[in-house]
């Protein structure tokens, strides 16, 4: 039987036992603030991480005149990259820019199973027809013909980008997530670098890149300049540069999901701090809740089986130095997409190659 404590027991065992049970509680309380403040760290940083996110309601900013979703299960997400040259981001590129624009548009199509994905680019100088849509303080801009799609983000801001791609094709675009410079370069370091190989060197031109044909690591900096390189490699026109879009975005996903940033906390704190500094997104994606839940949903999504996609385009008779939407192709590019089918080979045939 266990000794208990009495009127009999010698002081220093007495004494002895009272100190046993006040270590264990200081051991306990320590324990408890220890979860506490583990516990409020973890809400400190959802906090923090949460606030770093902005958003734009797409119902509210676009209304109700927007295509109906035709298949449930499957996804479809605006893709933008700004050029603005404001904050940090002119710290990243002086060149003498007002404003902002869409450098980098992608619709990525998620078909229901998400096991594959289509990135379908946006080629920046297609001429197209802008709808009447509201600014960001609520001004009307009214509709226009024959304007270059990067103009409609400066101009009117994502929404009005988002409901001028659902005009273009008919598809309902259930969610858009923007990343400007400064995040970009961000996310790049936070991985430590991205890994890229060149079949031919870039030469550098107009301040650009300059690289050897070979496989080479970029740190943000170099990353930055390796998707915005127009100059330096190929033809030296946004079409070519579409192309070095492409094959950066698929090397970053692929080396997040070499990292498994979601079997190191740290890691993955890092790398949603700096993911999300400079990201905004519609609101139903506006919280780490919400992007966590769809960022699972996508986990099937293999970056090597990723189809990319040049929307198809012709170069313009008016001003060759601008292209225009080719058809049939891209119509038959859209309804694929749309209705969750195969793309057929011809849908993917541009006139303009660049």
């Amino acid at each position: 039987m266990t000794d208990l404590p009495s009127a009999t027991s010698p002081p220093s065992r007495r004494r002895r036992r009272r100190g046993g049970k006040r270590a264990l509680r200081i051991v306990l309380l320590t324990v408890a603030l220890l979860i506490l403040a583990a516990a409020g760290g973890g809400w400190w940083a959802y906090s923090h991480l949460n606030g770093n996110i902005d958003s734009v309601d797409l119902d509210q900013a676009i209304g109700d005149n927007r295509p109906k979703k035709v298949v449930a299960g499957a996804q479809n997400v605006l893709v933008l990259g700004s050029d603005s040259r404001a904050g940090a981001n002119g710290d990243l590129d002086h060149g003498d820019v007002s404003g902002a624009r869409s450098d980098t548009a992608m619709l990525v199509h998620i078909p229901e199973g998400r096991s594959k994905a289509t990135a379908v680019s946006i080629p920046r100088d297609t001429l197209i027809s802008r709808p009447e849509c509201k600014d960001g303080d609520g001004k009307t801009v009214k509709a226009a013909n024959r304007v270059m799609f990067n103009s409609v983000y400066s101009l009117a801001g994502p929404a009005c980008v988002v409901k001028t791609v659902e005009q273009m094709s008919g598809i309902r675009v259930d969610h858009f997530v923007e990343v400007d410079f400064a995040g970009f370069k961000g996310l790049v370091d936070a991985l430590g670098g991205v890994t890229v190989t060149l079949d031919k060197p870039m030469s550098g031109a107009k301040g650009g890149l300059k690289l050897d044909a070979g496989t080479h690591r970029l740190n943000g900096t170099d990353s930055l300049k390796f998707v915005r390189t127009r100059y330096g490699y190929g033809d030296g026109s946004d079409l070519g540069r579409i192309g070095l879009q492409q094959k950066f975005m698929m090397a970053m996903l692929s080396e997040i999901k070499k990292q498994d940033a979601l079997g190191n906390p740290a890691r993955l704190y890092k790398l949603a701090d700096a993911g999300t500094k400079s990201l905004t997104t519609d609101s139903d994606l506006a919280s780490l809740t919400s992007l966590a839940d769809f960022a699972q949903s996508m986990k099937g999504v293999d970056p090597d089986t990723m189809e990319t996609i040049m929307l198809p385009v012709a170069y313009d008779k008016v001003d060759p130095n601008r292209v225009i939407v080719a058809e049939p192709q891209a119509g038959t590019l859209w309804e694929a997409l749309r209705t969750d089918q195969k793309i057929p080979a011809e849908a993917k045939n541009s006139p303009a190659k660049g």
